[in-house]
């Protein structure tokens, strides 16, 4: 399993990207503009003549990267990638060129999504992009990328020398990338006959040449050490509560992995809950994504990530299989948060999309108002979340199964495992305003909305309602978020290991966007009799998934 979320304050739409077969002669554009903190210049490079189909979540704005930006997904292969931030030392920041050329992080992403066959070819494809067209950074980046049989992860440094290295996990490792990370590395790796490591030809030399690694005195290649920067928090025990004063809470993967240990034998809900976790969902949380790499698919396009729009923290996780033909357009791109939208007029070719509801902000809607007061609302958004996955995931065995069937009579199964997906997407969106709505009720009833305390300039007519609504610092800490001290206001993520969610915990809800699927309708939050065989049925199965769980976080960019 490989698990994650985005870190940008920004537009976020989930895609279903088609296989697709392009001419001779095409090309991609890559790289950064010189608006970029790091600039550079857009170049072309070759595209294949047929890239993979792939579910992502795309974004629309990091300053001086042109959008749509991704940092995975899952792809028809079985192929699951994640991208996260990897400061590089401050040395290699100040030799990056300014006119520096070649992919940037989200082409990378994108690229291994289109072009790999196997966590390894993801690794292989991205290492001979960086060696041939060089790497445009905006302060050092990680991947991880995993399939059925293993994960790697792959680290790209700044300074313009082309140096990237990528380290091969097996099936009982746990990997915490937050920030992306290799440590110890074998020197002779570099000639790539190491079946667990890979990396630039000068990966070695070139950290001789800047007098940061001898190997007449250092007992080994630290890639951390050599050209990383220290994790940004301090080792912490397994529970301890983060320091209230850290502007970087948690950001520590070597003690985060010993506490996902003490989940193992690690359930898809489990992975699920801990992308979830409030400690790390906040408003910065793009979305959130959980790949289930079974090898015991009837049919590739069976294959499943589960995507919640925006921050799990408040938003349902819907299962989206590379079957799937579409999304409801309620979860695709809308102008909210998007780059520009404040200074532009909108196309009236998208103007239909844009008059729909957008899930994402809804979820964020959900996020404002849950978390303001977290400790009355948390608890009861959450369990209600939860309640509705425990629905959708003994569901969605049965789904899958209908449509292997489907399958080996001669079809496709996209109808059916297209049909359960919409009706779930837009149950969750209708039980998302059930909640927003609920909470928004009580906190006018509890004192009323709360009024910004802010101070309104001498001689300013405008009330403090009409302000900046700009967010005043820049840490973990100053962003909006539920964190109630480490976790939820009713435990921790591993208090409440064990279980995972009671449909009798899902309101009743209207769920008249709902149509199409009679099983999807009925476990939308009618009270039907059969709540409790869900929640048993999602956990039993959740039981049986595997144990490879490479896990990464997607942390702040530089």
């Amino acid at each position: 399993m490989l698990g994650g979320f985005g870190h940008e304050p920004s537009s976020h739409w989930v895609e279903v990207v088609p296989a697709q077969d392009h001419p001779a002669g095409s090309t991609i554009t890559v790289g950064v503009t010189p608006e970029a903190d790091m600039p550079g210049e857009l170049s072309q490079i070759p595209q294949v003549e047929h890239t993979f189909r792939y579910i992502t979540s795309n974004y629309s704005e990091f300053a001086g990267f042109p959008a749509p930006l991704t940092n995975g997904g899952l792809n028809e292969k079985n192929v699951a990638a994640r991208d996260v931030w990897s400061n590089s030392r401050e040395e290699l920041w100040d030799m990056t060129p300014t006119d520096q050329t070649g992919p940037q992080y989200s082409d990378l992403s994108r690229i291994a999504m289109e072009r790999a066959s196997s966590a390894r070819e993801a690794v292989e494809i991205l290492g001979d992009l960086i060696d041939t067209y060089g790497y445009s950074t905006y302060g050092g980046n990680s991947h991880l990328f995993a399939d059925e049989n293993e994960g790697w992860v792959f680290i790209e440094f700044s300074g313009g020398a082309g140096l990237w290295a990528a380290e091969r996990l097996g099936p009982d490792e746990i990997r915490v990338s937050y920030p992306g990370y290799i440590q110890d590395f074998p020197v002779s790796a570099v000639d790539g006959t190491d079946p667990d490591f890979l990396g630039s030809a000068n990966l070695v030399s070139f950290a001789q040449q800047q007098g940061w690694y001898d190997p007449a005195t250092d007992a080994a290649f630290d890639l951390q050490q050599v050209y990383g920067q220290p994790f940004p928090t301090a080792e912490f025990a397994v529970g301890q509560d983060a320091d209230p004063e850290d502007p970087a809470p948690y950001r520590n993967p070597v003690s985060l992995e010993e506490e996902f240990a003490k989940l193992a034998p690690v359930k898809l809900e489990d992975v699920m809950r801990i992308v979830r976790d409030p400690r790390w969902s906040d408003d910065r949380s793009g979305y959130g994504h959980v790949a289930e790499l079974r090898s015991d698919l009837a049919d590739p396009s069976l294959a499943t990530l589960w995507v919640a729009p925006t921050a799990a923290a408040t938003a349902p996780y819907t299962p989206i299989a590379i079957g799937t033909e579409d999304l409801p357009v309620e979860y695709t791109q809308h102008r909210y948060l998007t780059a520009e939208a404040s200074s532009t007029y909108l196309s009236p070719e998208y103007a239909e999309q844009e008059a729909t509801e957008y899930a994402t902000q809804t979820f964020k809607r959900l996020m404002y108002a849950a978390c303001s007061r977290p400790e009355d609302y948390l608890a009861e958004v959450t369990a209600a979340l939860e309640g509705f996955e425990a629905q959708s995931l003994a569901d969605w065995r049965d789904v899958q199964s209908e449509a292997a069937d489907e399958i080996a009579a001669g079809g496709d199964g996209a109808d059916v495992l297209t049909s359960y997906t919409h009706d779930r997407a837009l149950a969750g969106l209708a039980l998302g305003n059930h909640l927003l709505d609920d909470v928004l009720a009580l906190s006018r009833e509890n004192g009323g909305l709360r009024v910004p305390e802010v101070e309104v300039p001498v001689g300013t007519t405008a009330s403090a309602r009409s302000l900046s609504m700009a967010m005043d610092g820049v840490s973990a800490r100053d962003r909006m978020n539920c964190d109630a001290g480490g976790g939820w206001t009713d435990g921790s993520t591993l208090d409440r290991a064990g279980s995972y969610g009671d449909p009798a915990d899902v309101p009743d809800f209207d769920d008249a966007r709902i149509s199409g699927n009679p099983a999807a309708t009925a476990a939308a939050g009618d009270g039907d009799d059969r709540g409790w065989l869900w929640g048993i049925a999602g956990v039993a199965a959740g039981a049986l998934l595997g144990v490879l769980a490479t896990w990464r976080l997607r942390g702040a960019k530089r």
